[in-house]
């Protein structure tokens, strides 16, 4: 998943480089003749509206109810058992962890591999151990911010070796990502600037 990841990255860059690159250069006086119908889009306007200009904000977005803050959650005082069980059962890999009563105070995030490394291979009791003594603490989360770029984030979460991040704004978490979230915006927003691309060289701006 890493090398796919550095690879989506890398020849988007390279891709972006070289067609923005054969725009530039061509001869203003050519132009007319050859792509009469362009004029009106820089290829300054197309990389400001192409690979980088994805947020975290629109990933929210497009998830529907993870935007509202209705990510899926649990308690300190929860058991992994339970933890584990609810993740299961929602197909996510990983829970937003709050203290008892406290929806809104994120106390850090439990994943499946926190369940795999601090249970399974240490030979722990997951019905006898709580959330809380195996989640990663709020002080020691990595997070990103509505406005973060999609290829920021994917950048952060490869180097940091993380598959979830929560995001946090002014008032506190409004969402959690994947890094699946992540690739499928990168590849959505490639695949849309290739159209864009396509359409600017046929003529169709």
């Amino acid at each position: 998943m890493q090398r796919a990841i550095q690879a989506i990255g890398s020849h988007g860059s390279v891709l972006k480089s070289a067609v923005l690159k054969h725009i530039s250069i061509a001869k203003p006086s050519m132009l007319p003749a050859v792509f009469p119908r362009f004029m009106s889009v820089s290829s300054a306007q197309i990389e400001e509206s192409g690979f980088e200009s994805g947020t975290i904000a629109d990933i929210l977005k497009s998830k529907g109810k993870s935007a509202d803050g209705s990510w899926l959650w649990c308690t300190t005082d929860d058991t992994v058992y339970d933890a584990v069980k609810s993740m299961t059962q929602h197909n996510v890999g990983a829970l937003v962890v709050v203290k008892p009563g406290q929806d809104k105070s994120i106390a850090g995030i439990v994943t499946e591999r926190d369940y795999l490394r601090k249970i399974i291979v240490q030979g722990r009791s997951s019905k006898s151990t709580k959330v809380g003594d195996i989640m990663t603490e709020e002080n020691k989360l990595i997070t990103v911010k509505p406005d973060t770029r999609v290829l920021q984030a994917m950048q952060l979460m490869t180097e940091k070796r993380i598959r979830h991040i929560p995001v946090i704004d002014g008032t506190g978490m409004v969402g959690m990502v994947s890094i699946g979230d992540i690739v499928r915006a990168v590849v959505s927003e490639h695949k849309e600037e290739l159209n864009r691309l396509n359409a600017y060289i046929q003529g169709g701006y």
